[in-house]
């Protein structure tokens, strides 16, 4: 049965109330108004639960059509259909350009109102979920959502805040993984652009003889099976942001025409003799050093000084360890509500392996760890590093011949813990792992270590 609310603005009571009540049956909650002053109040007032204003056309105080954008303007995602007694086509055609959804004549409307109102209501629905992804989308890619406040982070963030409200093209450099794509979002999100598209073009995902048919586009016949005209992502981004992944992918030739697109913010399909206009924000990416690139001839450098008008890089997660817990409690809690385990968090042991191992694959590697180290981990139970993959245990056993004296001296207080604790619960092993807050795997590997599984 339908849902929502619906404004019903008309002088004529006893109409006004029919239409109320025709409409409640059908499942909607209805607001009446007898004039535009009070129905703009009332508008106003639930502007975020309004799907859909039915307004005569001509009211005490104003003219339906003339209060069209007044309408829109107090709720942006609710529709708008005019009622009125004699309808002319001048009038309708005017409502329509000013984006009435429909232009109906009282007493020729009985059969298709509930038809038109559920159209209506579903159309203001569909634009209200869509308002609300986007909303998420923003939230999620806010420098604010960052996770980590390490002084490396807060740096970088605080150069990408910088430029964010520019329209300059920044280059961010840094390892795979490391979080470049997020950083391009948050950018985007923080700029005058949010609103627009926020396109995204992994340059080494594409066959090099693709790449450019997709970024340009074609007109139709320009090649063997270009049956049709097809917009590039270049058009697809206008008026928004361009996120080129791995720039340094580009070939040569390519790197020469996207040069144009800077100088210029113009482009020529394949195929085409004119040239196309747009008006985009590049940011783009790469885990090389363009600058060597440039200098050995495998990188246009005046596509590289272009893109480096603002350079920002994004520091390896080896060089944040401080990011590495809290960045793996969020992904632990992710995880886990994926799966629907209760996973209270990471033991302090399980916390020190993952911030002593290098991290290669950064940010990226740290999710697939924890998302493999969920699944594993048993029902309301902490995270313990016997859950982590062997690399980490070697690590941590190549570690121990260089360990300095405050190790070993640490390392043989824990010994004589764990002998004590074996004696006061008469070797009770399930106990003395929950005395220690660590698993009983992790605890095996304690006494076997110490050599107290004798």
């Amino acid at each position: 049965m339908p849902t929502g609310t619906l404004l019903i603005i008309d002088d004529e009571a006893r109409l006004r109330q029919l239409l109320a009540q025709v409409l409640e049956l059908e499942g909607y909650t209805v607001l009446q108004a007898p004039d535009a002053r009070r129905g703009l109040e009332l508008l106003q007032q639930h502007a975020a639960d309004v799907l859909l204003v039915l307004s005569d056309v001509k009211l005490p105080d104003g003219h339906g059509v003339d209060l069209l954008p007044r309408y829109k303007a107090a709720a942006p995602d609710a529709e708008v259909v005019l009622l009125t007694a004699f309808g002319t086509i001048p009038d309708g055609v005017k409502a329509m350009k000013l984006g009435a959804f429909d232009y109906l004549t009282k007493g020729d409307f009985e059969q298709q109102l509930v038809v038109v109102v559920e159209r209506a209501a579903e159309k203001a629905r569909l634009r209200q979920r869509v308002a609300e992804l986007e909303r998420r989308v923003g939230e999620q890619y806010r420098f604010e959502s960052m996770i980590g406040a390490s002084a490396e982070l807060q740096r970088v963030q605080q150069l990408a805040r910088q430029v964010a409200p520019t329209d300059s093209t920044v280059l961010l450099e840094g390892p795979t993984g490391s979080g470049k794509e997020l950083f391009a979002q948050a950018i985007h999100q923080a700029s005058g652009r949010r609103g627009k598209a926020f396109v995204a073009v992994n340059c080494s995902a594409f066959p090099k003889d693709l790449l450019e048919s997709e970024l340009f586009g074609y007109k139709k016949g320009a090649f063997t099976g270009a049956l049709a005209d097809k917009k590039g992502l270049l058009e697809e981004a206008n008026g928004g942001t361009l996120f080129l992944d791995e720039i340094g992918e580009l070939e040569l030739n390519v790197q020469a025409k996207f040069l144009r697109v800077l100088e210029s913010q113009t482009f020529t399909k394949l195929g085409d003799t004119k040239p196309t206009k747009v008006n985009l924000r590049l940011v783009a990416a790469t885990n090389r050093n363009l600058k060597l690139e440039a200098d050995e001839g495998r990188f246009r450098p005046d596509l590289y000084y272009r893109l480096s008008v603002f350079t920002i890089r994004i520091p390896a997660l080896k060089d944040r360890p401080a990011d590495v817990p809290p960045l793996a409690q969020h992904f632990l809690h992710y995880f886990a509500a994926r799966l629907s385990k209760r996973l209270p968090g990471l033991e302090p042991e399980c916390l020190a392996l993952l911030q002593r191992y290098p991290w290669p694959g950064n940010v990226r590697e740290l999710k697939n760890v924890l998302e493999r180290a969920a699944i594993l981990a048993p029902n309301g139970e902490p995270l313990t590093g016997d859950f982590l993959p062997d690399e980490f245990h070697a690590l941590g056993q190549a570690a121990r011949p260089g360990a300095d004296a405050a190790d070993d001296s640490l390392r043989a207080l824990e010994a004589r813990h764990i002998e004590k604790l074996m004696r006061e619960l008469d070797g009770n092993k399930p106990d003395v792992a929950k005395r220690l807050g660590i698993g009983l795997t992790t605890l095996y590997r304690k006494l076997q270590e110490y050599g107290l599984d004798g």
